[in-house]
Order: C-alpha cells, then structure tokens, then sequence
C-alpha cells in the first residue's frame, strides 16, 4: 500500500513539475496567440478603426472584399509569386545540396556561406541592399555597364521586372531547404547507387530512380513550408517596391497591413488577415490531398 501511495506522488510530483515548466509557454500561447485571434476574428466583422470604436457590421467587411479591386489584385501577384519562387527555390536548394554531396575540407564553409542568406535574407537590412543593387544607379546596371549595355534597365520601375527581382531575393534564400535535402540525400544507402550500377544505370536514372523518390517525403515538407511562406510574404515587397510599379508588386499581407495601420480600416484588414488564414489551410489541404499521389511513404 505505501508502495502504491508512493508511486502516486511521484506521479503526482512530475506532472505538477511538467505544469509548472510548461506554464509560461500556455500563457503566452494563450495571450499572444489564442486571444488575439480571438478579437481580430470580432473586428473582421466590425467597422473598426484604430482610433474609433469598433460597430459590428455583420458580413460588411467580407462583402467589400468581394469588389475591392486591390484585393484581387494583391492575391493574384502573392499567388504567381508563391507559384513560380518557391519551385524555384527548391530546384536551385537540391541542385546545390546534391553538388555538396561529395565532402571537402572547405565543405563546411561552403555549406555556412549559402546557409547564410536564409538567415539575414528576410531582413530590413537586405531588403535595402536589394534595393540598391537594383536601383537604376545600382550594381547590378553597372555590371551590365561593363559588359558593354549602355542603357540603365529600372528594374524597380518596371511593373515587368519589379516583381521578378522581389522572386530573385526569394531564391537567393534557398539555404534553409538546401540543409534538409543535404540531410536527406545523406541518408539514402549507397547500397542502392551501388546495385543500379551493376545494373548499368547511368546518373540520370540514378536521379529518378532513386534519389527523386526517396527525397519525396522532404519535397513535400519543403514545399509546403515554402508556400506557406510566399503567401505570408511581407517585408520584402514593403521595403522594396512599396507594391510599386502601379500596384504590380503589391502583396496580400502589405495590403492588409495598408488597410489596417494606413488608411485605419482595422476592421476590413481583420478580414483580409481570416480570409489569408483560410487560403492558407486550403492551399495546405490540397497539397496534402495530392500527397499519396506522387510522396513515396515507403521507406527505405
């Protein structure tokens, strides 16, 4: 009996120390998240500015969505940014990670210089840099200079090329998911490349037939991370272009953030925030509705 009264409080004991422990993250997951989302879910629904009290409005705010051209707008570029960056990305990341397979004593430094830019790559800072780089004075005119082209391209000016520079930022960040299939690649057996060559396969059908399948279950993971992350891009866009040329580079999240801290319409960017969540959670189910299809869950 004293043995099981015993047993009991060390039980007792651990979950309250487990509690105690996991306190301060509950609370904080409670009032930096849970609430939160709680009120800006209420103010979707309000006519509400920032310095005004919020009136509820029932679907108003969703029903402006509907003829806001800028809304419409602003979700086809982050969806074309998300569509063509991210593939991008992810080819450019397994290309280098496949090259870093074969290990060197400047490997390790290799592999820190292009972990690098996914570090700082989404800061205020390289986002200036950037936009230097492609102002019309910038460097990269000048490189083009001394190649022998004499006009100077506004690459920020241009609605054409705007966007395309904010996507070269992009995938200049593909440090990140390179580490993951460098990961993965190491851990396919070389018993597998062995018994292909005997077989007499080459290194192309080495590549589909080994190492693209068995690398699928870390595409599928890349990519949904990735295209969670174009759709919620920010700083980029805001720091760069502004959503300039005419609108050409303007991204949902800085619209949202415009309606909400610029024009003071809290309420409709509220409503712009639910229905990016939503996009978010369908984009999501359908890439994992579409998972059985071409993920090999095998093993190996």
């Amino acid at each position: 009996m004293d043995m099981r009264k015993k047993y009991k409080f060390n039980i007792y004991k651990e979950s309250t120390a487990g509690v105690i422990f996991t306190l301060p993250f509950i609370i904080g997951f409670l009032l930096f998240l849970i609430v939160p989302l709680g009120i800006s879910l209420y103010y979707a629904f309000c006519d509400y500015g920032i310095l005004t009290p919020a009136a509820f409005t029932g679907l108003n705010n969703f029903r402006s969505m509907m003829v806001d051209e800028l809304f419409w707008k602003s979700l086809g570029i982050t969806v074309f940014y998300s569509v063509v960056s991210v593939p991008l990305k992810l080819v450019f990341a397994l290309l280098v990670a496949i090259l870093f397979q074969k290990t060197t004593k400047a490997t390790g430094l290799y592999r820190a210089l292009y972990y690098l830019p996914s570090i700082i790559g989404g800061s205020v800072a390289v986002s200036i840099l950037w936009k230097r780089m492609f102002a019309t004075d910038g460097m990269v005119n000048q490189i083009l200079h001394s190649f022998g082209v004499q006009t100077s391209i506004p690459w920020l000016g241009n609605a054409n090329t705007a966007i395309w520079t904010l996507i070269l930022l992009t995938v200049w960040q593909f440090g990140s998911s390179m580490l993951i299939f460098l990961s993965s690649l190491k851990q396919i057996p070389r018993t597998f490349y062995e018994a292909s060559t005997v077989d007499g396969a080459g290194k192309w059908r080495q590549f589909t037939s080994i190492t693209l399948p068995l690398l699928t279950p870390t595409i599928f993971f890349n990519l949904v991370m990735q295209m969670i992350n174009g759709l919620l891009a920010f700083t980029q866009c805001f720091i760069i272009t502004q959503g300039q040329p005419l609108n050409s580079t303007l991204f949902y999240m800085v619209h949202m953030y415009n309606q909400s801290f610029v024009h003071y319409n809290t309420g409709y960017g509220a409503a712009l925030a639910w229905v990016m969540i939503l996009i978010v959670g369908f984009v999501t189910a359908i890439l994992f509705a579409t998972k059985k299809r071409w993920v090999y869950d095998g093993g190996f």
